[in-house]
C-alpha cells in the first residue's frame, strides 16, 4: 500500500553552512568592526548561541542569519529564539533552538486535519515521525498538497515516499 512519512526537522548541514556565511559576514561587516559579536552552531545539542555587544547587533545578526538561512531554504519556524540574557564584558547572549523532531500534540494536530479532509488515507504515529497510507497515490498527493496549504506553526517534510 503507498505511503509516506511526515516529518518536522531542519537539515543540519544547510543550517551549519548558513550559520558559516553569517558569521564571516558578521567578521566582514564595518558595523561589527571592534566588537566581540559572533555566532556558533552546536550540532550536538541542535542549539545556535548568539554572542552580541548590545541589542543592535543582536538584531542586526538575527536578520542576517534569517536571510542567510531563507536563501538555503530552511523554514524560518524551525527556529525557535530564547530570550536573551547578559554574558559577562556587558555582552548579550541569546540560544537558538533548532526543530529536532514533531513533538505529539503537532501530531495531533496534522491527524485531526487528515481527518476534517475526508481523504481516504490512515496516519499512524511512529516515534517522531507520521506515517500515512492509503490505496491511492492520488490521495497521498492530495495530503501532501492540502498540508503545504495549511498555515502551521511548525515546518514539515514528507519523506520516503513508497509506491
Amino acid at each position: 500500500m503507498p505511503s509516506f512519512d511526515i516529518v518536522s526537522e531542519l537539515d543540519i548541514m544547510e543550517v551549519e553552512n548558513a550559520i558559516n556565511q553569517t558569521a564571516k559576514e558578521i567578521e566582514q561587516r564595518f558595523d561589527f568592526r571592534g566588537g566581540k559579536s559572533s555566532i556558533e552552531l552546536d550540532k550536538t545539542a541542535k542549539k545556535i548561541k548568539i554572542m552580541a555587544d548590545d541589542d543592535m547587533k543582536l538584531r542586526a545578526i538575527h536578520q542576517v542569519m534569517q536571510q542567510k538561512m531563507a536563501k538555503r531554504d530552511i523554514d524560518l519556524r524551525g527556529l525557535k529564539f530564547n530570550p536573551e540574557e547578559s554574558a559577562s564584558g556587558n555582552m548579550l547572549r541569546q540560544f537558538v533552538d533548532l526543530k529536532a523532531a514533531m513533538e505529539k500534540e503537532e501530531m495531533k494536530e496534522i491527524t485531526k486535519l487528515l481527518k476534517d479532509s475526508k481523504l481516504k488515507v490512515t496516519s499512524e504515529i511512529q516515534g517522531d515521525q507520521l506515517r500515512v497510507t492509503s490505496k491511492s497515490i492520488d490521495e497521498l498527493q492530495a495530503v501532501m498538497a492540502m498540508l503545504r496549504g495549511k498555515e502551521l506553526k511548525f515546518p514539515l517534510q514528507f519523506i520516503n515516499m513508497r509506491r
